[in-house]
């Protein structure tokens, strides 16, 4: 039971580097002015479904720590660091969705959609590290 929390997680982690890879490709093209090729639709389509894999492993998280440890959030740093990494998923998606809906020519959102991206992918390879630790401290020996 506890392996399905970090290989969801893992699992969508690599999968938003790929994403953030082709979101590279997209500020290239707009603000480098290089020529690239920026898969829209795959780009929209895998991010979603990073983020919402990435919802979905932390209801599992929680879960799971909540059947078989005394509560949840008992895992300090790692578990605390959900209430930072879940407003950066919501405004990846709401943000994500509105651009997606309402095709235009756009030099802020973009950036500011990208940069928290960039911004999450770092916090989530840190609650790799944290979780880590949790599997050697909480799980191991379980």
């Amino acid at each position: 039971m506890f392996f399905i929390h970090p290989l969801i997680q893992v699992t969508a982690t690599l999968l938003a580097l790929y994403v953030l890879w082709l979101g590279v490709n997209r500020f290239r093209r707009l603000h480098l002015q290089q020529k690239t090729a920026f898969r829209w639709q795959l780009h929209v389509r895998l991010g979603t479904l990073v983020l919402l894999l990435w919802l979905v492993g932390m209801v599992v998280g929680l879960v799971v720590a909540k059947q078989n440890w005394h509560g949840i959030l008992i895992t300090d740093t790692h578990g605390n660091r959900l209430f930072l990494i879940l407003p950066l998923i919501l405004f990846s998606l709401v943000s994500g969705w509105y651009m997606e809906k309402r095709k235009m020519r756009r030099i802020m959102l973009p950036l500011i959609h990208g940069s928290s991206n960039i911004l999450l992918v770092i916090m989530v390879l840190l609650q790799a590290i944290s979780g880590w630790q949790v599997y050697k401290e909480f799980i191991r020996g379980y």
